[in-house]
Formats: structure tokens, C-alpha cells, sequence
């Protein structure tokens, strides 16, 4: 899909899906753009980022499908449970997707990645020691 034309709302709805999906397992917050940058695609995603709400526990997902694009950048909280090996597999699963000609499913697939791999095991805590 061409970066002018609009997602349709079920796309629309898919995308949203996703994201609160990934923000419900992994505690994150989780934002998609798709657009050109206004200057160099790293430089203008991490500003992004740092305008969000809670950019310390953001993803940030940057989508410039006429520049062939591709960013995900996270906040320092956020680094602490999604390292770059985990972005960088969520990023082929989308430019394996995007490369098709499928937008749409390639963020939905890659939020849901970048998802998992930021889930956050529910903390178990130890009985206390039997007293015999």
C-alpha cells in the first residue's frame, strides 16, 4: 500500500488489535507511524519516540513504505525487555511481509513479535519455609 493512501478500517482495526495486545503481555506501550521522515529515518524516529506520552516504556514502530524504511526504536525502559535481536527478528518478519506488498499484516505481525518477546513472566513468589 502506497504511504498516502489510508489503511481501511478493518486494517485500521488489525493494527489496534495488535498493539493492545502487546501492550496488555508485555506491560509496554506500543506506537506505529507510517510516513516519511521529516529528516534522516533513525534521528526522526527516536524524536518520535521522545514525544510520546511514556517514552521510557515505548516501542515505537516507524514504517516509510516509499523510502523502504524500517525503524523500531524503544526507550530505555522499554531496552531493558526487548533487546535488539528480538526488534531485529520482528523487523525481518516484517520486511519479509512488507516486501509482498502487505502492510498491513506486516505490522500486525511484527507488534505481535516485538509483543512476545516483551512479555514479562507473572513473578512467582516462594511458599514460606514449612516450621517443623
Amino acid at each position: 500500500m502506497p504511504a498516502g493512501d489510508a489503511f481501511t478500517p478493518d486494517q485500521l482495526y488489525d493494527i489496534e488489535r495488535a498493539v493492545r495486545h502487546a501492550e496488555t503481555v508485555s506491560g509496554l506501550r506500543f506506537s506505529v507511524y507510517v510516513g516519511g521522515a521529516d529528516s534522516e529515518t533513525r534521528p526522526f524516529a527516536i524524536e518520535l519516540l521522545n514525544e510520546l506520552p511514556d517514552p521510557d516504556r515505548s516501542v515505537l514502530v516507524f514504517v516509510d513504505p516509499a523510502g523502504r524504511r524500517l525503524e523500531i526504536v524503544t526507550g530505555p525502559l522499554a531496552r531493558r525487555q526487548l533487546s535488539d535481536t528480538e526488534a531485529g527478528l520482528a523487523a525481518l518478519a516484517m520486511q519479509t511481509s512488507f516486501a509482498t506488498g502487505d502492510l498491513t499484516g506486516g505490522l500486525v505481525t511484527g507488534i505481535q513479535q516485538l509483543g512476545a518477546h516483551a512479555h514479562q513472566a507473572p513473578m512467582l513468589h516462594a511458599n514460606e519455609p514449612h516450621q517443623q
